[in-house]
């Protein structure tokens, strides 16, 4: 009878000790949303002074949306000089520049902001320390700018984040 009591004691301990903790839909989406700090907003570099970025934001209609005016010719004096100027329509997208990319007649505008939906699944690995979830985000309030990309914003996209267990809980693991 003793030996019977010591053998489920010892059964007792070493499965409280071998505890395999499930990585949670609700955790994952927590710690991907602190670590990767959803919702991002998603930017875009338009360079003021290039012909050819001049010509790109005439094909993309966004002076027609009346957001930017385009000087289309230039005396020789004016090279150099902005090609691309901003109207009040365009504030809102307008983002915080750099002094640097100032002085280069660089503007940052907002595209859309890119939320985190949800955690579609999650896998863990055999030994029960490692697992992979994925995840989808969304575009949301896209700028009539976004049509200086080539991103589909209105499709959701879909990422793997892979997760360790320690000895106080699951961790996300740090992108190579």
């Amino acid at each position: 009878m003793k030996t019977l009591v010591i053998v489920c004691t010892a059964c007792l301990i070493i499965a409280a000790c071998s505890s395999n903790e499930e990585l949670s839909r609700e955790e994952a989406l927590r710690q991907i949303q602190q670590d990767k700090q959803y919702p991002k907003v998603i930017d875009y570099d338009i360079y003021r002074s290039d012909p050819e970025f001049a010509r790109a934001v005439l094909d993309a209609g966004l002076e027609k949306e009346g957001l930017v005016t385009v000087q289309r010719t230039q005396k020789l004096a004016d090279i150099g000089e902005p090609l691309i100027e901003f109207t009040d329509k365009a504030k809102p997208y307008m983002l915080p520049t750099s002094d640097e990319d100032r002085k280069m007649d660089i503007q940052k505008v907002k595209i859309a902001d890119e939320e985190l939906v949800e955690v579609t699944g999650i896998q863990t690995m055999g030994d029960g320390k490692q697992a992979t979830a994925e995840y989808t985000t969304a575009y949301k309030n896209i700028s009539d700018f976004s049509a200086l990309t080539k991103t589909n914003y209105n499709q959701t996209a879909t990422y793997k984040a892979y997760f360790m267990l320690y000895d106080n809980g699951w961790r996300l693991q740090k992108e190579q």
